[in-house]
């Protein structure tokens, strides 16, 4: 089973200073930082470019998985593109065979961007039906921190 979801958000920012934040380890920084459901966001492998690996540990309580590992898979400057993938825990211990998030900041005016934010999925047959485990809930959380930041400290 394949499945995708999607979410957008306009920030009044030039995409340049959005690519800043989302194109780096900075993004990590500022979930860690502002989210009330990442307890720490460890950095296993990597300094924020394509390899690195993200270990996410969230707040006991949160509904859910205890964290997980991903994967700096894909940084593209020029379009604006990042991917990751899921590589260790979390999705993948519930029948997940791929989790990726893709982030794209996409110029809208000199002025304004969107932040897009996709995740794609494949689940095994026989885990189909944890595929409500998929939400935009926590990319439109992250795309609205980042609105926020950007906002406040607006270039």
């Amino acid at each position: 089973m394949k499945g995708q979801v999607s979410h957008e958000l306009e920030v009044n920012v030039p995409a340049a200073q959005a690519w800043e934040l989302y194109g780096t380890i900075k993004l990590a920084k500022l979930v860690e930082k502002e989210s009330d459901t990442v307890e720490e966001i460890e950095i296993v492998e990597g300094d924020g470019g394509v390899g690195t690996i993200l270990h996410l540990k969230f707040t006991p309580g949160t509904p859910g998985f205890a964290g997980y590992k991903e994967k700096f898979i894909e940084i593209d400057n020029e379009r604006r593109v990042k991917v990751t993938d899921a590589v260790e825990g979390g999705y993948l211990d519930v029948g997940f065979t791929l989790f990726r998030v893709i982030f794209e900041i996409i110029e809208k005016g000199s002025d304004s961007c969107i932040i897009r934010s996709i995740i794609e999925y494949e689940l095994k047959e026989e885990a189909a039906a944890n595929a409500s485990f998929v939400s935009t809930d926590a990319v439109a959380k992250i795309a609205e921190m980042a609105k926020n930041y950007l906002l406040n400290n607006k270039a």
